[in-house]
């Protein structure tokens, strides 16, 4: 393994739209994501869950925990 390799982590996530029967016009956005290296996939509802599963990956880079990294969230959102 070259020294990229070994400090990068690769996710692939999809995310997508469901319209509740019960409230109808309501949509909660589900997702799943994937680490390309170990294939392990984790479902979501949310942005918190998404980066729950990705912490201990990132980590291991010595990447602080995601709590820890102040407005990490909002980033995401706004690119």
């Amino acid at each position: 393994m070259d020294l990229l390799e070994s400090s990068t982590q690769s996710f692939v996530i999809k995310i997508w739209i469901e319209e509740t029967a019960e409230e109808a016009g309501k949509v909660l956005w589900r997702g799943h994501i994937t680490h390309a290296l170990s294939g392990q996939k984790h479902y979501f509802e949310n942005l918190e869950e998404m980066l729950t599963v990705m912490g201990p990956y990132l980590q291991e880079m010595g990447i602080p925990p995601i709590q820890r990294i102040k407005g990490l969230k909002r980033r995401l959102w706004q690119g």
